[in-house]
């Protein structure tokens, strides 16, 4: 009960964010069980939820959101709103320059267009919070958009998209069609589609009216439609993730890794090529077989293999994780990790001079991180860096990383902080050499927002 809201709040009494995710993504899939979706439906076919249940998402977003957002004079076309139509096998986009003024935009809809909102997270802030929970179960960018579609219309040409998606139906109706991958080389693709023509469909794996309510899954690589019936506009949201996030995009960064350090330790990398391999190799002699052409290859196929003891596999997940933590949401705070941390803290300014400024951290002071997935330890050239989301914006890549560079005598307190989550720790457990040190990281780390203290450090 109580819809998105609700939800929400009762989930911020979990201590673990992690576990706030887990049940988030629960929520969001009842009543099939995460495991049973995961095994049957997860990058291999749609799921259709028929709830029956107008208010399951109340309190995510409705069109009263989308006006204020557009009141608030911070929508922008092409930046956060597209003006989309599709008609007789046409898709245009009517995007003007400049703010998305109320009067222009609703006039767009009156007059037959659809309006994607694509980035509903930066003017709510229950999509907001949404999100940023659910982003820690993915281990990857979660994203939305907001489709609002007048009756009788369709704003988007058939199209299979490079995210995983979750179509959450706020308002109205809205008819769809979905359909499997066309060849090999589209299950699973790394890029979104062209718009794609009626004729180039077979025919649909899965058709639908979406109810207020409702979900509709769909893997990356399937070719998707959705049109208004006459008698009703349709408001949804689209729940996006794993773009770019397959064992091949990790590969792109671990193989030239692989092979940077290869070359550096290993003199068979960098002993010369044959001279005569010219005359033998090449297109022209695929045909061929010889002795030297066979050498050729399996000498090529033993150095790829011997990369293998060269792939620098956990840095390079490393860099993968320093990326999502770009990617990522901050975290949203509820009252009480507001109250005991940098966020709530009560330095102001009164009668002429500032006021309770001093961060009084001891030995004996409780500690715990913020959030379980807000860090990320990552050994580079430069150093050690910290990265860290709590100072991220609410736009994607609005800001650049946020990291700084730790000292490495301190990587083992990290680890300690991160294996002893959600628990709290006192200070003078920190494993520092000094109590100064010990005090001195903590310190940092709060004022940096990524600790929370057991109890607020100044009381109100």
């Amino acid at each position: 009960g109580g819809g998105v809201s609700g939800v929400l709040r009762r989930l911020g009494w979990l201590e673990d964010s992690r576990q706030r995710a887990a049940e988030l993504f629960r929520w969001l899939l009842a009543p099939v069980a995460p495991d049973e979706f995961l095994r049957q439906h997860w990058e291999r076919a749609p799921l259709l939820l028929r709830r029956g249940d107008p208010g399951y998402y109340a309190g995510l977003f409705s069109t009263a959101d989308f006006d204020a957002a557009l009141r608030g004079g911070g929508v922008h076309f092409g930046t956060h709103l597209d003006v989309t139509s599709y008609a007789e096998g046409v898709r245009e986009t009517h995007n003007p320059s400049g703010r998305a003024l109320p009067a222009v935009v609703w006039d767009f809809y009156q007059n037959g267009c659809s309006l994607r909102l694509l980035c509903p997270q930066a003017f709510s802030p229950t999509v907001w919070h949404f999100l940023s929970v659910l982003q820690e179960q993915f281990g990857s960018m979660v994203g939305a958009n907001t489709y609002l579609t007048p009756p009788g219309t369709q704003g988007f040409a058939p199209h299979y998209d490079d995210i995983e998606a979750f179509v959450l139906q706020l308002e109205g109706k809205k008819h769809w069609r979905v359909y499997s991958p066309r060849t090999d080389a589209e299950v699973l693709p790394q890029f979104s589609s062209a718009n794609l023509t009626q004729a180039e469909l077979g025919e649909p794996v899965l058709e639908t009216v979406l109810e207020a309510g409702d979900l509709l899954y769909f893997p990356r690589g399937f070719i998707h439609q959705g049109d208004c019936l006459p008698d009703t506009h349709s408001l949804h949201i689209t729940v996006s993730s794993y773009q770019r996030n397959s064992w091949g995009d990790l590969l792109e960064k671990l193989l030239p890794a692989a092979l940077q350090m290869a070359l550096e330790e290993d003199v068979e990398y960098r002993r010369g090529l044959p001279m005569d391999y010219l005359g033998y190799m090449g297109v022209s002699n695929s045909d061929a077989v010889n002795a030297q052409r066979t050498a050729f290859i399996e000498k090529v196929q033993s150095l790829i293999k011997k990369l293998v003891d060269y792939a620098p596999i956990d840095a390079a997940v490393d860099q993968r994780a320093k990326s999502f933590l770009h990617d990522c949401l901050p975290p949203v705070l509820t009252q009480s990790e507001k109250a005991r941390s940098v966020y709530g803290f009560p330095a102001r300014w009164q009668d002429g001079s500032p006021r309770s400024v001093d961060i009084l951290i001891t030995k004996d002071t409780e500690v715990r991180l913020l959030c379980h997935g807000i860090i990320r330890l990552c050994n580079e050239e430069g150093g050690m860096m910290l990265y860290h989301t709590t100072e991220n914006s609410r736009v994607y890549h609005k800001e650049e990383p946020k990291f700084f560079e730790l000292d490495p005598e301190y990587t083992d307190s990290i680890e300690f902080l991160l294996s002893s989550y959600p628990n709290h720790v006192s200070v003078d457990n920190l494993p520092c050499e000094t109590l100064d040190e010990k005090i001195s990281l903590a310190t940092l780390l709060f004022e940096k927002g990524i600790l929370t203290t057991k109890k607020p450090l100044v009381r109100v």
